[in-house]
């Protein structure tokens, strides 16, 4: 069993004992209710053929379809998918959204692969899976390693193998074929709206406030974008080359202008680092422990862990990466006072507004950017309300409060169907 499908169920042994659920909840939760995995050929450019590992985990759906993205990525295995999807279940039961927890994925490295072997891949990831989702089963989405591209391909798999029209069945798809205004950005404006909900509870103003963002994939990239517009001094940034810091405040604008207009490029490379004033290079490492207000781990998991846990300085943690805290980490920050604000919440905006997607499509109904903009905050200010109204209420920390209400509501349901 991989670390982090033990870490997700030793945080939620911890937490359902501290929300005062019953022990049947977390037997409940402590096993998915459906896992496929499925080993399954593709022909490769060079007319070679390649086997491929794929999973879909079903974890729980006593609220709903289970939801949850598509993992392209070489280190997926079935308890990384297990993790993930049992992060879905909390994270959908959190925010109220009528949905159990999924994932899925494929250990592959993508960016090994052509466009046409990857959409020979996505499409017989699919043929795998086709059976095993579906509107009102399980609802897939993109993920790392995947995109709107992917889904496109999926989508069209599915529909070719049922014979129908099925918009509804995946989520973060081309807004041409019924995917949602607004999707792409939507988790990075969800950790942003965090800051700014945390931001407003401290009686400070965004320029107030320092912010170290540790990844710049579609999340960070975002999540940096949306504060810098709203007054926040972003003065770190990194991706896996390294990291990059100004103590008085990168130019952002320019800085993703140059990524936009070269997405293969990484911070290493000079180009990318052009016309954004005085920089300072430093290591992944370095920016962790940085003296800001909000630290944002935003890529992979694990990255705050036993090694680096005792060096960190900022006072609020805005977990925007699955698991960016090891429980060793949880424990030990939560012992010195220093604030986290869970994954369940920070990067629910994605999974938020995937909902919004699936709503749109089963209406046959398109919004407008700015409805979908309105709702998803209207959706995550109630959470992060209860939430923060629980810690002070109660004296715990807002990862306790977010699964304590989660548990809750899904303890409720169970009942309810006895």
């Amino acid at each position: 069993m991989s670390n982090l499908f033990e870490n997700a169920l030793k945080t939620l042994e911890k937490l359902s004992l501290e929300a005062k659920v019953s022990n049947e909840v977390l037997e409940y939760l402590s096993n998915p209710e459906k896992v496929f995995i499925i080993n399954f050929p593709v022909k490769m450019d060079d007319g070679s053929v390649k086997i491929f590992n794929g999973y879909r985990t079903r974890y729980n759906t006593i609220l709903g379809p289970a939801k949850g993205g598509t993992r392209f990525h070489e280190n997926v295995d079935i308890n990384t998918i297990n993790a993930l999807a049992c992060w879905m279940t909390i994270k959908t039961a959190l925010v109220g959204l009528p949905y159990g927890g999924g994932k899925g994925g494929v250990k592959v490295n993508p960016s090994t692969l052509s466009t046409s072997e990857l959409e020979r891949l996505s499409r017989a990831y699919m043929q795998g899976i086709a059976h095993n989702v579906g509107p009102t089963i399980d609802v897939p989405a993109c993920d790392i390693g995947t995109n709107s591209k992917t889904m496109a391909w999926m989508l069209d798999e599915y529909e070719k193998i049922h014979n129908v029209k099925a918009p509804a069945l995946i989520t973060g798809k081309p807004v041409a074929l019924g995917g949602s205004l607004f999707r792409t950005e939507a988790t990075g404006y969800g950790v942003y709206l965090i800051c700014d909900f945390v931001t407003n509870k401290i009686n400070k103003s965004p320029k107030e406030i320092k912010v170290a963002i540790q990844g710049l994939g579609n999340v960070g990239f975002f999540a940096a974008k949306f504060l810098h517009e709203a007054g926040y001094k972003v003065v770190a940034v990194s991706d896996y080359t390294g990291a990059i810091y100004n103590k008085d405040g990168l130019d952002i604008n320019v800085l993703l202008q140059n990524i936009s207009n070269n997405k293969s490029a990484t911070l290493k490379d000079s180009n990318l680092l052009e016309n954004i004033g005085n920089i300072q290079k430093i290591s992944n490492e370095e920016l962790l422990i940085l003296d800001v207000d909000f630290l944002i781990p935003g890529a992979i998991d694990g990255v705050i862990n036993a090694s680096n846990m005792e060096k960190i300085k900022a006072p609020y943690i805005i977990e925007a990466a699955n698991g960016g805290l090891s429980s060793e980490a949880i424990n030990y920050l939560d012992n010195k006072g220093v604030v986290t604000l869970p994954d369940v919440l920070s990067n629910s905006g994605g999974v938020i507004v995937s909902y919004f997607e699936w709503v749109q499509n089963m209406q046959c109904y398109s919004w407008s950017i700015e409805h979908v903009k309105n709702e998803l905050t209207k959706v995550m200010k109630e959470a992060f309300d209860k939430i923060w109204l629980l810690t002070e209420k109660e004296k715990i920390n807002p990862r306790s409060a977010a699964y304590s209400i989660a548990l809750k509501r899904i303890e409720e349901s169970l009942m309810m169907k006895r």
